[in-house]
């Protein structure tokens, strides 16, 4: 006859032995949800690197420098740029918009319009995404100049890779 502590323990067999079972038939759910899902990130992620590849075969270089909202350097409206977006000037750097030269803008037989984004490499810091929304004197030619707050020091980077983001 069992005695209550063999029943205890039998009884925490059991448990444990179901729990298992149990825990067992779980894992094995997960697992088989879990690596097709990895396969599926896999196969977008190859879809992904394959377009980024595409967009980065074609690089313009150009120069980099900055520049603020004020009159000195923009017209009268510095708050507004060339596609009509206000701003808030003392944020400015929040932004990431740049002006482009007019030579890289479709309106003066470029590749770029207002609103497309580009990536900038080559500028150590200043490196990533942007949008266009500006536009710059005649006067330059190849140059990206990034819209910067009141207190960022000027900068300059020569032999920059621009690249296209939206096709």
């Amino acid at each position: 006859m069992f005695t209550r502590f063999q029943n205890i323990l039998a009884a925490i067999v059991v448990t444990v032995f179901v729990s298992g079972y149990v825990c067992v038939q779980s894992f094995e759910r997960y697992k088989e949800m879990y690596t097709n899902q990895l396969c599926e990130l896999r196969d977008q992620n190859n879809v992904l690197l394959e377009e980024l590849n595409k967009l980065l075969d074609n690089p313009i270089t150009v120069t980099v420098t900055m520049y603020r909202a004020n009159t000195i350097e923009c017209d009268m409206d510095p708050d507004i740029t060339a596609d009509g977006t206000k701003i808030h000037v003392p944020q400015s750097s929040r932004y990431r918009y740049v002006a482009l030269s007019r030579n890289l803008l479709k309106r003066w037989g470029g590749s770029f319009d207002y609103g497309d984004y580009i990536l900038l490499k080559g500028t150590n810091d200043r490196d990533g995404i942007y949008q266009v929304r500006d536009t710059m004197n005649a006067k330059f030619s190849d140059v990206v100049d990034i819209l910067e707050s009141h207190n960022v020091k000027p900068y300059k980077f020569t032999n920059v890779k621009l690249y296209k983001l939206n096709a």
